[in-house]
């Protein structure tokens, strides 16, 4: 599997506030803002806000003692790619979460937790680019 990271997804209590704190208070600017979801392109990277409790049930995994409601991506290329990296996390001992599927924004993604429980999605995205160095651009 590739050494790298996407996307920081935040689950957030209030999607609005949150926006607000980093839009107003912080002076960031969206890249792309969808329902119940908000982007931010960073540095080769990029952070998402997502309502807690959603972020929750799309990644099947209740908020509890061990995932704070955090989740960290690697986005790949293809729907291939992502089956390549959940069978290589699966075979080094990950917990398989939500195996990936075609899911409602048009992609393809699933979660799993490692040996500690964090949780990482896998997911390609038609809409965003993963650059030959593993930067991710929205």
């Amino acid at each position: 599997m590739e050494q790298r990271v996407s996307l920081i997804t935040l689950g957030v209590a209030d999607l609005e506030r949150a926006r607000r704190f980093y839009e107003e208070g912080l002076g960031w600017t969206p890249t792309q803002a969808l329902d119940g979801v908000c982007f931010y392109q960073l540095p080769g990277i990029a952070l998402g806000l997502f309502g807690r409790d959603d972020l929750a049930e799309d990644a099947k995994h209740p908020i509890d003692g061990t995932f704070s409601g955090v989740t960290i991506a690697i986005n790949q290329p293809s729907e291939e790619a992502v089956d390549r990296v959940f069978a290589e996390a699966e075979a080094a001992g990950a917990s398989i979460l939500k195996p990936a599927e075609r899911v409602f924004w048009g992609g393809y993604s699933g979660y799993f937790a490692d040996l500690d429980g964090h949780v990482w999605e896998v997911a390609y995205n038609p809409d965003w680019t993963v650059n030959d160095d593993g930067t991710l651009t929205i």
